[in-house]
């Protein structure tokens, strides 16, 4: 066994061997991205893949594993900023569509026009009938994107109350993570109960069998990328698919039910 990969007295798995079978399936994984990759590039297909959750939910982390090794002439990352004054004028979804993928490429976006949901309901970022208007045509949006060919995936990233803490200082401790900060940090805990109902009723109305959220249980950092990865690679048709290191855990990543508001599978 190689220097520093030693078992602990009780026998289970040391720091150093826990993070080597992460490396060695996480390695695994992004090779089959690769092959998504070159799929969708050889038959100009599009895929949009949608990240949210709380603040500090890690996806930042997952998203920056899943593109790492891929093309970036075909796989974009977006993170908007708030709006500008001109754009807040704009039809809702006016500044999201100029970054929708065109055929033979991968889009990740890094927060959506889901931010109406979340953030900008539960902090009054909107008004209730911009919200409401929200609500009532974002399925019909996605409903013609997926109709101009767009497979959506719609991850959420669902962490416990103690979790998101233990993040949040963790920002505050580490000078390199400190850019990770923003004035909505202090809130995130105090707004907590809010962002619950906020989540909930995002779920309940904009979830449907044809464009479901993937709730992804993510207090695990390691385990809820590996997962995320896992359950893309699964539900996407591409040459050469390794279903042997395909093995997605339903009780870690799951399409979101009402049941699920109920039975402990999500953050209360």
């Amino acid at each position: 066994m190689a220097k520093g990969h030693k078992k602990h007295k009780d026998g289970a798995p040391s720091v150093a061997e826990v993070k080597s079978a992460y490396e060695k399936d996480l390695r695994g994984l992004q090779v089959e991205l690769l092959k998504v990759q070159m799929h969708v590039t050889s038959h100009s297909s599009k895929i949009l893949v949608i990240f949210e959750g709380r603040d500090a939910a890690g996806k930042d982390g997952t998203i920056r594993r899943f593109a790492k090794h891929m093309n970036p002439r075909q796989t974009h990352v977006v993170a908007l900023d708030k709006p500008s004054p001109r754009q807040s004028t704009q039809w809702y979804f006016q500044r999201y569509v100029p970054h929708l993928p065109s055929g033979g490429e991968i889009v990740l976006f890094n927060r959506s026009w889901y931010n109406r949901a979340g953030v900008e309901r539960v902090m009054d970022f909107c008004t209730p009938e911009q919200y409401e208007e929200f609500m009532t045509t974002v399925p019909y949006f996605e409903q013609m994107l997926r109709h101009s060919g767009i497979q959506i995936f719609k991850y959420y990233l669902d962490i416990h109350k103690d979790e998101q803490k233990a993040r949040l200082d963790s920002r505050q401790e580490d000078p390199l993570k400190r850019w990770k900060m923003s004035p909505m940090d202090a809130k995130a805990l105090k707004r907590w109960d809010d962002y619950s109902l906020a989540r909930n009723q995002m779920f309940t109305r904009t979830s449907s069998p044809e464009s479901p959220w993937i709730v992804v249980r993510a207090d695990d950092k390691r385990e809820s990328r590996l997962q995320v990865m896992q359950h893309f690679l699964s539900a996407v048709d591409y040459d050469g698919k390794d279903e042997t290191i395909l093995h997605p855990d339903p009780e870690m990543v799951f399409p979101f039910t009402d049941e699920d508001l109920r039975n402990g599978r999500i953050a209360p």
